[in-house]
């Protein structure tokens, strides 16, 4: 059981050891990746490829690209591939993604024996999952007048601030007018009012004073005519006090 061990981790490790490199990626729809597969420095001068993972019960590679010699680039389709042997290091590009490139990739090294390689997960989402991209600090400043209108209550626009200026400042004076009409037409009938009610205390007093004069004892038996008691009330100066009376009963 332990040979079995020793010899399944010469097999393997040796390669989990060989490359170092991301092993999941993710991106959106329409974006572009850019990876980098670092190796070691005895497998400098062999050649590198990257592909894909394919097959269920035996993996094999699909889509292979091999890096140019001599630190060439090599481009198919929408996929670069460049072998920077000074940095040892497999640079990848993939542009425009798409939902179909989601899926397993080899970073992969040929040597004697098996290849030395490396398993990226890429995974693409839908482009309308992206969330909102985030301003820059600067963006932010010079944007955040608009930002602040936007997510607060809507404002009325300039022109129509304009155009009910002037009827909210005509509104204004027609309500302030309306409210001294009203108080002076109602100071008018309450001094109205007073007036009338003035005049009937007089009206009650006089005729009842009247009354009283003209059928005083002073006359007994005698049957005075309005006019004749008036002439007597005015020579004898009752008339007088009675017109000064009502005056004293406002008071």
């Amino acid at each position: 059981m332990r040979l079995l061990v020793l010899i399944w981790g010469c097999l393997v490790l040796p390669g989990y050891e060989a490359l170092e490199g991301p092993k999941e990626i993710s991106r959106f729809e329409g974006d572009t990746v850019s990876l980098r597969c670092t190796y070691r420095e005895e497998l400098r001068d062999h050649r590198k490829y990257w592909c894909r993972k394919g097959g269920l019960l035996f993996p094999r590679c699909s889509g292979t690209i091999y890096a140019g010699k001599e630190g060439q680039e090599t481009t198919e389709g929408r996929v670069s591939i460049h072998d920077n042997r000074q940095e040892l290091s497999l640079i990848v590009t993939l542009w425009n993604l798409t939902l179909q490139d989601a899926g397993k990739y080899w970073c992969g090294v040929e040597k004697r024996g098996p290849d030395e390689s490396l398993l990226i997960s890429l995974f693409v989402f839908p482009g309308s999952s992206r969330p909102p991209k985030q301003l820059d600090s600067t963006s932010a400043e010079d944007a955040s007048p608009a930002l602040s209108s936007g997510s607060s209550k809507p404002r009325v626009s300039i022109p129509m601030v304009r155009i009910l200026a002037p009827v909210l400042v005509l509104l204004s004076l027609l309500s302030a007018a309306g409210l001294i009409a009203f108080s002076s037409h109602l100071l008018l009938w309450r001094k109205e009012g007073e007036q009338r009610w003035v005049a009937g205390r007089w009206e009650a007093h006089w005729t009842r004073d009247l009354a009283e004069t003209c059928s005083s004892p002073s006359s007994p038996g005698k049957t005075l005519w309005v006019s004749a008691c008036l002439s007597e009330m005015w020579a004898s100066g009752a008339m007088a006090s009675l017109l000064k009376e009502p005056q004293g009963n406002q008071h």
